[in-house]
């Protein structure tokens, strides 16, 4: 059976030599008020559309199970999503990266992912699918 692409992901977070964090921002597809008639079509079939941040969170590698887990989890929080964004933050001598780091990388993050610039992201369907981005 093969490994799932999240799997690999958990298990490099994992051999790193120091401590690492991983970051998700989950994001939903919202359609512009002044979008086209086709637009609006696509995006009723599930198409098309821009994906904006719904909720962000950090995660030791060793507190997700799988996939699965992380979408349950997720789904206790609130609005359902479309795509989820991965990041990863590296500790140095040994301790894990402190609050403030995560805090300043999440937000990084989730404005990067509002702006667009997330070819540097990992990124998952709701079904633990990774996504490629053109």
């Amino acid at each position: 059976m093969n490994e799932s692409h999240f799997t690999q992901l958990l298990r490099a977070a994992v051999s790193q030599p120091q401590p690492q964090r991983l970051l998700f921002v989950f994001a939903g597809a919202e359609l512009a008020d002044d979008a086209t008639a086709e637009q609006r079509a696509r995006f009723e079939r599930g198409e098309g559309g821009a994906l904006v941040p719904i909720m962000c969170v950090d995660k030791a590698p060793d507190e997700l199970g799988s996939f699965d887990a992380l979408v349950a989890e997720s789904r206790q929080l609130g609005q359902p999503w479309q795509v989820v964004f991965v990041g990863g933050l590296g500790g140095a001598n040994g301790l894990p990266p402190s609050a403030a780091q995560i805090d300043t990388a999440l937000e990084s993050m989730v404005e990067s992912v509002r702006k667009g610039a997330i070819g540097r992201f990992a990124a998952y369907d709701s079904d633990g699918h990774a996504l490629t981005f053109d």
